[in-house]
């Protein structure tokens, strides 16, 4: 894929902040043609004009994910500019913190259409085009919380959930077709985006991400990584791992973890103002252009060991074997001199 002569055409919904846009940062570095849609229009011109500044080349594409048909025409806008899509990047998403008690069916509905279904739609208008081309990458933005649900974001996890299962039945349909188009599901960790100060809460204290905290560039490297080198599925960051991980194991004793600490793990010690404007069911962006970063730049981190690692283990694996071979050669070499 890297060989390719022409730029890679890339569709990324949630364009517009967080790992949506700075993945569009990325791509761009490479000089890709990058389809850019989101609801809200300021932050779209913005990741626009950031996208441009690294090299790439974009449309934007107002558009609600929750809208299938308009995903389709999006699609056949980008590919009428740009041509052909390599790959199509599922970002955008809409959450509550609220216990469930006090959720309503209409927020239930909403967060699901754009969180799961606004994934759905945008597979489907991806393998539109790239079956019949035999050719293609599609990458879904998931978390740690598609494996284990924590309380107060129940709709958010739900969808995630399903995102996990959906993807697991279409790699099946792929391989039964021999089909060379690819999916990889992206599981991430706590993110430092502006998502925390736009989602709709009933959170008595402004939210947080359960720490520790990432930087939304280590997401969107390892989405670059995966459209060049995809896989079934990669974790990021050592708490991604710890949960998926430990709620294989004792998912009972993870219930009475998570219900004793991460009520107040999610929140700051700020009050939070009940009457602030939310994101789900209009953009918060439409007019102020909220940027990439959330207000945690001070707490996130810009690496992941775990990630690194995992991201070069055919390398590491070749120099264990080799360094295994050298003490073996050695102990060996010992052993003839001393016979």
């Amino acid at each position: 894929m890297k060989n390719r002569k022409r730029p890679r055409t890339i569709v990324i919904t949630g364009a517009s902040a967080g790992v949506g846009r700075t993945a569009a940062h990325e791509f761009a570095k490479e000089g890709a043609r990058i389809g850019l849609i989101a609801r809200g229009r300021a932050g779209l011109e913005g990741a626009k004009r950031e996208v441009e500044e690294r090299g790439g080349e974009t449309l934007i594409v107002q558009a609600d994910v929750a809208d299938a048909a308009a995903l389709e025409a999006a699609a056949d806008d980008v590919e009428k500019k740009f041509g052909p899509i390599d790959v199509w990047v599922n970002d955008a998403m809409a959450s509550v913190f609220s216990p469930i008690k006090e959720m309503t069916a209409e927020e239930f509905k909403r967060v699901t259409e754009v969180t799961y279904l606004g994934y759905v739609y945008g597979t489907l208008a991806a393998l539109k085009r790239m079956l019949p081309r035999d050719h293609g990458v599609i990458i879904q933005v998931g978390s740690a919380l598609a494996y284990r649900g924590i309380p107060l974001q129940a709709a958010y996890c739900a969808a995630k959930h399903a995102i996990q299962g959906f993807c697991d039945s279409l790699r099946c349909e792929l391989t039964h077709d021999k089909s060379n188009v690819r999916v990889t599901m992206i599981q991430m960790p706590a993110l430092n985006t502006p998502q925390f100060g736009w989602v709709k809460s009933r959170l008595p204290r402004k939210a947080q991400p359960v720490p520790p905290i990432f930087q939304p560039e280590v997401a969107a490297r390892v989405i670059v990584y995966a459209s060049h080198h995809p896989r079934r599925e990669i974790y990021v960051g050592l708490p991604t791992v710890e949960a998926i991980v430990g709620n294989k194991i004792a998912p009972g004793l993870l219930d009475h973890y998570l219900a004793r600490t991460c009520f107040d793990a999610q929140m700051l010690e700020t009050p939070e103002d009940p009457n602030r404007p939310n994101n789900l069911w209009e953009p918060v962006d439409a007019t102020e252009d909220h940027g990439a970063h959330g207000t945690f730049d001070d707490r996130a981190n810009t690496w992941s060991p775990q990630l690194w690692s995992d991201l070069h283990r055919g390398w590491i694996a070749l120099g264990v074997l080799a360094l295994g071979g050298a003490i073996f050669g050695g102990l060996f070499a010992k052993q003839r001199l001393s016979d």
